[in-house]
């Protein structure tokens, strides 16, 4: 396993990097983003996609199931000059319930794939966006060479791409075989998603994709491998089911159909 996977600070670092060099000028190309831009992020882990929009003095707010991670998103926030803009909430995000939760743009990075019943998040999530709200997601479509999430394997296995695309059974045994623990990546591959299911969701959900686009070297490899992001050329990128192993990032701005 690499060290970002155990080092938080460091995974928190090249969360912050890529949001402030790549993803909040892909977003500001449809909804401009100022200092009176409030954000949620959910699924924030220690908050890293948070940074750039702090210092921009956003207000931002993250929500997140793991104790130990908004433990830590706490503590690398505590001494940053616009701290008092910032709130970390530790919850299943279906149990938060405040009025002043209402946000003009939220984000979703790396973690929609994560999520049981995609369509119930899709309706549910709604609610914490203002009226012209937007939502950014950034994800990695299932069938690419490392959607299933092995890299964060201790094993051989993290350098395998595709292991993930094998049936259930066989999946588990090869896991196992290789001393990792698979109850977690079993989940993933309970929950992966395509770029067509997703564009499935939105349409049944009533979303309405501003901005979209499919990368073959995700944004975020320039600060883990030193790789500039490149797009799937157009010729590829519009082959639905086949462009999903080559994708390594889909990224997307919706909004509510009003």
């Amino acid at each position: 396993m690499h060290e970002r996977y155990t080092n938080r600070k460091l995974y928190f670092e090249e969360q912050a990097f890529t949001t402030e060099k790549y993803v909040i000028p892909y977003i500001n190309e449809v909804f401009l983003i100022t200092g009176t831009t409030e954000v949620l992020e959910i699924g924030c882990g220690e908050g890293g996609n948070l940074q750039a929009f702090l210092d921009l003095q956003c207000r931002c707010v993250g929500i997140d199931i793991n104790e130990n991670q908004i433990n830590n998103a706490r503590l690398f926030y505590k001494d940053h000059p616009h701290k008092e803009k910032i709130e970390f909430i530790c919850s299943d995000i279906y149990e938060v319930d405040r009025e002043d939760l209402l946000f003009d743009l939220i984000i979703m990075r790396d973690v929609i794939e994560h999520i049981p019943n995609q369509e119930l998040f899709m309706r549910y999530v709604k609610k914490f966006l203002k009226p012209n709200g937007v939502i950014f997601f950034g994800f990695p479509p299932w069938q690419n060479p490392f959607g299933g999430h092995q890299q964060v394997c201790k094993s051989k296995l993290s350098k395998m791409p595709y292991i993930h695309l094998l049936p259930a059974s066989l999946y588990r045994r090869l896991l196992e075989r290789f001393g990792e623990n698979p109850t977690g990546l079993l989940d993933i591959k309970a929950t992966g998603i395509s770029i067509e299911r997703f564009h499935r969701i939105l349409k049944k959900e009533q979303y309405l994709i501003l901005k979209r686009d499919y990368y073959l070297f995700n944004p975020n490899y320039e600060i883990k491998f030193r790789l500039k992001p490149k797009k799937v050329i157009s010729l590829f990128r519009w082959i639905p089911y086949l462009r999903n192993f080559y994708t390594t990032a889909y990224y997307a701005v919706v909004k509510p159909i009003e």
